[in-house]
């Protein structure tokens, strides 16, 4: 029997009231399946529901075969051996008794057939570029990019029939994300992806996307996907052109026969004031004439609502892909402005900046490196969080920094109190009209912070540090598309090109900053910040 996932009337609602799934049936069979939608439509929640980890209110999942999860925030024990960490550590030191000569019966009972667990370990590892750590080794050895791959090699190694992977690019670099590429093409079951990465999307073999609560198939990879949403919303547009058009023509015709029914309203009082005919006619003509315009009226309104109806349901299959606009003059920068300066800068993790590296003007860079080579305590170190070892980073013009953590925001706050943390002379009105523009509009600006989804607090983190006063000339971004959906990255290069100042963005996303207009690429490598071009990159040894 082939592996298989299948979930029946399944239905979940947070303890908050909050509806995420209400009698939702979807079905996965062998192949590789993406799972999208805008953030907060339930990808990760239903992830969680598959796995087993979240409990539904009603209906059921059912599995055929062994499942394998990967969250989205992937957490171990950094005290952990690596073989603790890939779930082998008994049956190694198991074997490693054995070798030794120790023949008792439980070392053939931990192992029991998997007598290449060690080998097939170490290939694993090698497999997803994870070779050069070894087995003895502690998880707090290795970066957060090579825990995720770790986690991942975990599963591989337990060879689950269905694997369930959360946004598992995250905090990868471009090297990594190679070898998770790698791995996700090969996988023989049953595999579903909830991604932003468009790289691994086009791995896949069919897109599910779920949108109010019910799933959309499309056959083929994402860029399949794209182009027939896209044939879908130019029909859709087409249909709203057309009811649009039927809601005039009917708001004519009504029109046209109540200036009919008045003109005959009229004739009938003239007629009546001048008793040309007999009363009791007249006044059974009268009563025909209104019980006719009445039908006549009611005909006519009824098209109308009919053809308001049309348009109403053209009008909702066309998806509102808000974008954000921003107006920030205050944020731009003059050409030639001096704006950042490192001066034979050593940071506290070791890396080097020789000589002198000016930034000026409204220039954006890119920092791409390995995982661990230093680019987030670069950031903080320019940002002023951190102290380097040596030399300066002195910032000539007001900046921000947004980390990966988007740790800026007060859980206990709402949106709106939030910005006015870091704008406390604006005002309420202000801070709301502003917000609109990052779709916090009306109560969702009321929203606390800790109710957010990933794309949502996001946004609301980048209208603090982008609102905040005085207005943020050099703005510093660390892994900004972690957990956005490609909807948000959208909007988040809208803002982006919005903004009038300097940028400097930490990113292993390639399309992403090539979409956003970098000027200049610094890669982080060996200790060292050196110039390199995005065809360097593109490739990567």
């Amino acid at each position: 029997m082939s592996a298989s996932l299948t979930c029946t009337s399944l239905s979940f609602t947070w303890a908050d009231g909050t509806a995420v799934f209400d009698g939702l049936d979807i079905a996965f069979g062998p192949g590789r399946t993406g799972l999208v939608g805008v953030n907060g439509s339930g990808k990760s929640t239903l992830l969680k529901l598959l796995a087993g980890e979240l409990v539904p209110a009603d209906g059921g999942v059912k599995a055929a075969g062994e499942i394998g999860y990967l969250p989205q925030n992937v957490t171990l024990d950094t005290t952990l051996r690596v073989d603790q960490a890939l779930g082998i550590a008994e049956r190694r030191a198991a074997l490693h008794a054995i070798e030794a000569g120790d023949v008792a019966e439980e070392h053939f009972e931990t192992v029991g057939d998997d007598w290449d667990v060690e080998e097939r370990a170490l290939v694993t590892l090698g497999e997803l570029g994870l070779g050069h750590i070894g087995l003895d080794r502690t998880v707090g050895e290795v970066s957060g990019g090579e825990s995720v791959l770790l986690r991942l090699a975990a599963l591989l190694l337990r060879r689950p029939d269905i694997l369930l992977l959360d946004e598992p690019t995250n905090n990868l670099d471009l090297y990594a994300r190679r070898r998770l590429y790698q791995a996700v093409a090969s996988w023989p079951g049953v595999l579903v992806v909830v991604s932003h990465d468009r790289e691994l999307l086009d791995l896949v073999d069919q897109i599910a996307e779920l949108r109010s609560g019910e799933v959309a198939w499309y056959g083929g990879n994402f860029s399949a996907y794209e182009e027939a949403l896209a044939v879908e919303q130019e029909a859709a547009e087409r249909m709203v052109r057309v009811a649009e058009a039927d809601v005039r023509k009917q708001k004519r015709e009504l029109a046209d026969a109540q200036v009919k029914l008045a003109r005959r309203k009229r004739y009938g009082q003239k007629m009546y004031e001048q008793k040309r005919e007999p009363k009791i006619v007249m006044g059974a003509r009268k009563r025909a004439a209104q019980e006719s315009a009445g039908k006549h009226r009611i005909m006519h309104e009824e098209r109308l609502a009919e053809a308001r109806e049309r348009l109403d349901d053209a009008v909702e299959a066309v998806r509102d892909d808000d974008e954000i606009r921003v107006d920030l003059p205050y944020t731009a920068v003059p050409p030639g402005r001096q704006v950042l300066t490192l001066e034979n800068l050593e940071t506290a993790c070791h890396a080097r900046v020789a000589g002198i590296l000016d930034l000026r003007g409204a220039e954006r860079i890119a920092l791409v490196g390995r995982n661990g080579s230093g680019k987030t305590t670069l950031l903080r170190t320019v940002a002023g969080e951190l102290a380097p070892l040596s030399g300066t980073a002195t910032a000539h013009v007001p900046l921000r920094f947004l980390p990966q953590r988007l740790d800026v925001l007060d859980d206990g706050l709402s949106v709106a109190e939030n910005v006015a943390r870091f704008a406390p002379g604006a005002t309420n009105n202000r801070i709301r009209a502003r917000l609109a523009r990052f779709l916090f509009r009306g109560a969702r600006a009321d929203q606390k912070a800790a109710t957010l989804s990933g794309g949502e607090r996001f946004r609301a983190a980048l209208a603090a540090l982008m609102l905040a006063e005085p207005a943020p000339q050099l703005l510093l971004l660390d892994e900004p598309t972690n957990n956005l959906d490609i909807a948000s990255v959208r909007q988040l290069t809208t803002a982006l090109e919005s903004y009038e100042g300097a940028l400097i963005v930490a990113s292993h996303d390639l399309p992403f900053l090539e979409s956003i207009g970098i000027t200049r690429w610094l890669l982080m490598e060996g200790g060292e910040l050196t110039e390199t071009t995005p065809e360097e990159l593109a490739d990567p040894a």
